[in-house]
């Protein structure tokens, strides 16, 4: 196994330079170590990419959820996480009073949502308000493990666009690991 590809647990060596500090890693008494089970990517930073292990949310992350309950301002949302997704009715596309939100979006419905927010406590605060997010009402949901996310994609996303090209659907690939596929055929 190459330099690039070894295999790493908590607490080992991966560094001596701290500048270089990606996810998955940590510094301490001045070096990057290892904060999980994974294989280190050295790139221009290094990282550790997970070989198993659940979704952990970050800011900016596309994930596919699925609507839990309805509360009085927010939708409670699984997204494939420890920790469940809230999605305010501010967060909406468009402007809906409280008292219809059911008739927007019901328990068991899916929606590709974006993470706003996460605080310290994992307090995971959901987005819609953007052109590509949406609730999904056709096509496929897969889960994949969370960890195969990177391989899915492909570098530089070479490997989701020759699965498109070849199966002419549309594919949504959320960090989450669940994957929205649409399309006639699909």
């Amino acid at each position: 196994m190459s330099e690039k590809q070894r295999i790493v647990i908590p607490g080992d060596l991966v560094s001596r330079d701290p500048a270089r500090r990606g996810d998955g890693t940590y510094v301490r008494d001045g070096s990057l170590y290892a904060s999980l089970y994974g294989l280190v990517n050295e790139r221009e930073k290094i990282r550790v990419v997970p070989l198993s292990g659940k979704y952990v949310p970050t800011r900016r992350d596309v994930v596919v959820g699925f609507v839990k309950e309805v509360t009085f301002s927010n939708w409670i949302v699984d997204i494939g996480s420890p920790y469940e997704g809230l999605l305010h009715v501010s967060e909406y596309p468009r402007r809906i009073e409280l008292d219809e939100m059911s008739a927007h979006l019901g328990i068991g419905e899916a929606v590709l949502v974006e993470v706003k927010e996460v605080d310290p406590m994992m307090k995971v605060e959901l987005t819609m308000r953007d052109r590509r997010l949406r609730v999904i009402r056709s096509g496929r949901i897969v889960e994949i493990s969370p960890s195969k996310v990177p391989r899915l994609i492909g570098h530089g996303g070479s490997m989701i666009s020759l699965i498109k090209g070849a199966s002419d659907c549309s594919i949504v690939v959320g960090q989450n690991g669940r994957v929205w596929i649409n399309g006639k055929g699909c």
